[in-house]
């Protein structure tokens, strides 16, 4: 059950168009779906505002397809994450609202479309390298409600490049900013906004960038005000976080 579907439920009773022991049965539903290899979280999007998001990297693609029915069966939409072409056709396959975002290695999977909150998200990407995991917390961003702009290939390296898009970046509510290598734009773009910035580093670079943990730590380290950092490639996190952020801005 969704927060709106509780909602309705309740403001249902309340008109009289439904009984208190259907409500009862509603809220008193077991929140997990047991599947065996899997324990389905059936309550998630009425605690969190979002369904729970299925991570696919070291499931079997039948996994994911029942994990996927579980939550179909209750729920508007729903985003698989880290993905295989695999998982891709066999969620395609059985289901007809399946949109595979390749880049991202993300399927989101939505009825129909959602109405999307005010206010936007923007994500800035250092390079086009860094694309998938700009992708990964755009799609997040965007399944959960949200409007995204994208901002790419606008890296330290050339910074005239992230002038000429300033000024939309700066109309958005919160700012994802993804960097590999030195991790330096993030604290860039905070001495520029007035906005939260989530800072995403990457793994790419080169040796010494030690598989992101060079990035990380500059970013962790940064010397720009209101910046918060996520884990190392973790994209879908970032999203997740700023749609969070832009909802408590679309409440005031």
């Amino acid at each position: 059950m969704t927060e709106t579907e509780a909602i309705k439920l309740l403001e249902q009773f309340r008109a009289g168009g439904v009984s208190r022991d259907k409500v009862l049965r509603a809220f008193q539903a077991a929140p997990v779906a047991d599947l065996g290899f899997a324990q389905v979280d059936t309550h998630r999007a009425l605690r969190k505002g979002f369904p729970e998001v299925i991570f696919g990297a070291g499931k079997t693609p039948a996994q994911v397809v029942k994990i996927a029915a579980q939550l179909m069966a209750r729920e508007q939409r729903i985003l698989v994450t880290r993905i295989t072409a695999d998982h891709a056709r066999a969620l395609r396959k059985k289901f007809r609202h399946a949109v595979h975002h390749e880049m991202a290695r993300c399927v989101t999977i939505e009825k129909k479309p959602g109405r999307k909150r005010p206010g936007t998200i923007a994500v800035v990407c250092a390079g086009t390298s860094d694309l998938p995991v700009a992708e990964e917390a755009a799609v997040t961003a965007e399944i959960m409600g949200n409007r995204v702009e994208r901002v790419r290939d606008v890296g330290v390296s050339g910074l005239h490049r992230l002038f000429a898009r300033l000024e939309l970046i700066q109309s958005a509510n919160v700012v994802i900013v993804v960097a590999g290598m030195e991790g330096a734009l993030p604290s860039v773009v905070a001495g520029l906004v007035s906005k939260p910035v989530i800072a995403v580093p990457t793994s790419i670079g080169y040796g010494a960038n030690f598989g992101g943990l060079a990035a990380l730590l500059g970013m962790l380290n940064s010397c720009g005000s209101g910046v918060t950092v996520v884990n190392i490639d973790n994209g879908f996190g970032a999203g997740y976080a700023a749609s969070q952020m832009n909802a408590l801005a679309a409440t005031k």
